[in-house]
């Protein structure tokens, strides 16, 4: 029933695996990042390459993953051009026993198994049957929509805050920061909240619910907030603002 996840693992297998190398001659983990999207971007390509059809919303889908992809790897290179690796991957390099084993593995291996799961619904949809766009489509593009907002804004205005040299030190409560500790990881989950409601219609579609349940899991409790909010804990400015703002959802305590 879901055949095309084979051809979509093995690409993910040599991908990630090149990425490994490539890190491995860097010496800069943390590189993992900046291909992320586009790992998302290749399988989207591949899977519109095997379908049989063509229709509206698979272009629209191709559209949404092209301009995400895209967006977020740039927004990830020039971030971290000339800073070295990040503090998370630095940290791991310094405690983990057998490197680079284990770097292939828990790194680079686990997060190619995180992008097939996420990527479920964009995959569904190219190798299904052809399904007029509907009510629920309009929906799923809105969410989406929303969902970038958040996270194009939120990337934004971090930016503009950290170059200010009047705000070095301090934490951003402004702008979408005011009303979440973390607009672009909240609209990260959106945005594949959407993508899943455009598979639904599609036979088996609701399956792939794993996806945004999986992306809004991993940013939340596991690898987005907790580890960035880690490095700010005792912080009494810090406890401040986490005391009046929303963790995740905005304007939800």
């Amino acid at each position: 029933m879901f055949e095309y996840l084979l051809p979509a693992m093995l690409m993910i297998f040599v991908y990630m695996s090149s990425v490994f190398l490539l890190a491995l001659i860097l010496k800069d983990n943390s590189i993992v990042d900046i291909f992320w999207g586009i790992g998302f971007i290749l399988l989207t390509i591949l899977s519109l390459w095997k379908s049989d059809s063509f229709d509206a919303k698979k272009i629209i889908v191709g559209i949404m993953i092209l301009i995400w992809g895209l967006r977020l790897s740039i927004h990830i290179f020039l971030r971290n051009k000339g800073r070295g690796e990040d503090f998370r991957y630095a940290n791991w390099r310094r405690t983990w026993k057998n490197f680079a084993l284990r770097s292939f593995l828990q790194v680079f291996m686990l997060q190619g198994f995180f992008m097939l799961v996420i990527v479920w619904p964009v995959l569904h949809i190219n190798n299904g049957s052809s399904v007029e766009l509907g009510m629920i489509d309009i929906f799923g593009i809105l969410i989406f929509l929303t969902g970038f907002i958040f996270e194009v804004v939120g990337d934004f205005q971090m930016k503009a805050f950290k170059k200010d040299p009047a705000n070095s030190g301090k934490i951003i409560t402004i702008g979408l920061w005011k009303y979440t500790r973390h607009p672009n990881y909240f609209g990260e989950a959106l945005l594949w909240w959407g993508i899943w409601l455009m598979a639904v219609p599609v036979i088996d579609g609701i399956y792939t619910i794993i996806s945004p349940l999986v992306i809004t899991w991993l940013l939340r409790y596991i690898s987005g907030v907790p580890m960035l909010e880690k490095k700010y804990e005792g912080r009494v400015d810090w406890e401040e603002y986490k005391a009046k703002t929303p963790v995740f959802v905005p304007f939800i305590k």
